[in-house]
Formats: structure tokens, C-alpha cells, sequence
């Protein structure tokens, strides 16, 4: 069975804690652990993930035993290297004594063609060899939704952030298919930890700017599917779009699929 942790706080290190103290697991013991935000710009949260967060995510994984911890990811559309700095994560990263791999300048040759039975995708997509061959993979969330067709952005949504830019346009040209989509990506890796800092949340709008509403809540576990049906749960909660809104949760085709 799925163990989803839901934690009501206020406090971002309580949060953290409380997630792994809640899951009980420990999969990053004696492991090169590559490490997914969400930084898509550098807006505050919930546009991007919380700096406090990531912060004593990286502690904790530290405190577990990680061999080593590699923060590999890319934004959109803005300058991945510029959002790096703006953000603080190549500071941080010296002061904590951790890596920092930009996915947009990482050559051709280090990503690998995926391209699943029944895909959405045209010819398949591009996907990073890092997380491909990864022994350990943790992953930090936003909760919020998205107004350019993905209708909300939590676990699921944020492994775009693992495919090439220039795959962009065919994603967000597909009306009709860009959830099942971004549920493909999802079928070429499954992290071992994921952590959702929702203590603020975008209720409409997004994945930039939109409504902020204080959801005051963490979200953890191992499974997307589980985790991102609890998001929209919470989002259902606070009031949000009819896309969010309507229906089945597990009918939305993000989780459908």
C-alpha cells in the first residue's frame, strides 16, 4: 500500500522533518542522490521551490548518509544559469558542499531517446542520462496550478523540467494531449522520495503569478500518482479552476494516464 504523509504546518524545516520522520524510509544511505526542484523561474514560491526548503532538504539527506548530492535541473523559458544565480542555489550550493549540473547545456550525448508504446510524442523525447542511471532520485514539489494546459503543477508536471527546451513547443501545441504527455515523461524514472512544500499554493493561474492562498501543508511519500491526487485534493479544499475542479481526481488526465 502507498503511505502518503500530509503535514499541516506553517514551518518549512517542520515540514521537512515531519516528512521523513513520517515515512519512515531512508533510500538515500550510501547513494549518489540527484536531487529535482522545481525552478521553472526565479519567482518566490509557490511559482518556485522555497530556498528554506531545499536548504533542509539537502541537510537532511546529509544527516542519512547520501554518498553525494547532485541538484540537476533546467528552467522555462527563462536562462537556466540566471535563474541559478537569482535564486541563490550556486551559493548555497558551496556553503553545503553539494553539486549543481545545468540540464540546458548538457550536451546531446548525455541524454537518451525515450519513446514509450502509445506515446503522445511525435518521435519520443530527449531525457537526461542522469537521472536515467540514477541510484537515487529526491524530488521537490510546488503545489499550484497552470494555466498553459497542465492545469496544475505538482510531482507530475515537474519532471518537464527534465526535458530539453526544445521540446517545449511541441508539449504546449498539444491542447488535447499535453497532460497525457507530461504523464509520459513520468514513465521514464520513479524517484525514491518526493517532498511538496505547500504552505503556499497558486489557486488559479500559475505557473508564475496567480492567486496565493496559504494551504499551510507538506505532502511526501515515494508515489506521484498518490501524491499529486492528494495536491488536487488540497486544491479542491482552497477553491481553484473548473479544470482543477471538475471531476474524478483520478480522472484528470495528468494521473489518468
Amino acid at each position: 500500500m502507498t503511505k502518503v504523509a500530509v503535514i499541516s504546518t506553517k514551518d518549512r524545516v517542520y515540514g521537512v522533518n515531519k516528512s521523513f520522520e513520517l515515512l519512515g524510509i531512508n533510500p538515500v544511505k550510501d547513494k549518489n542522490v540527484i536531487f529535482k526542484p522545481n525552478f521553472n523561474t526565479a519567482d518566490p514560491p509557490p511559482a518556485s521551490s522555497s530556498m528554506e526548503t531545499i536548504k533542509q532538504i539537502i541537510i537532511k539527506l546529509k544527516e542519512m548518509g547520501a554518498k553525494s548530492i547532485t541538484l540537476a535541473e533546467r528552467s522555462g523559458p527563462v536562462d537556466t544559469a540566471k535563474t541559478f544565480e537569482q535564486i541563490g542555489i550556486n551559493k548555497l550550493a558551496r556553503d553545503l558542499e553539494f553539486n549543481v549540473v545545468n540540464l540546458e547545456k548538457l550536451p546531446k550525448e548525455d541524454f537518451i531517446l525515450k519513446n514509450p508504446e502509445g506515446s503522445h510524442w511525435k518521435n519520443g523525447f530527449l531525457f537526461p542520462k542522469i537521472y536515467d542511471k540514477a541510484e537515487c532520485i529526491v524530488e521537490t514539489c510546488c503545489l499550484k496550478t497552470h494555466m498553459f494546459g497542465g492545469h496544475f503543477t505538482i510531482s507530475l508536471k515537474n519532471a518537464v523540467g527534465l526535458v530539453p527546451k526544445t521540446y517545449m513547443r511541441e508539449l504546449h501545441s498539444s491542447r488535447k494531449y499535453q497532460r497525457d504527455m507530461i504523464a509520459e515523461i513520468n514513465g521514464a524514472y520513479k524517484p525514491n522520495l518526493i517532498i511538496v512544500d505547500g504552505i503556499l499554493t497558486f489557486v488559479d493561474r500559475g505557473p508564475m503569478q496567480g492567486t496565493i492562498v496559504e494551504a499551510d501543508a507538506f505532502i511526501a511519500g515515494t508515489d506521484k500518482v498518490a501524491i499529486d491526487a492528494v495536491g488536487v485534493a488540497i486544491l479542491r479544499i482552497l477553491g481553484t479552476t473548473p479544470e482543477v475542479t471538475n471531476g474524478p481526481i483520478f480522472e484528470q488526465a495528468q494521473i489518468k494516464r
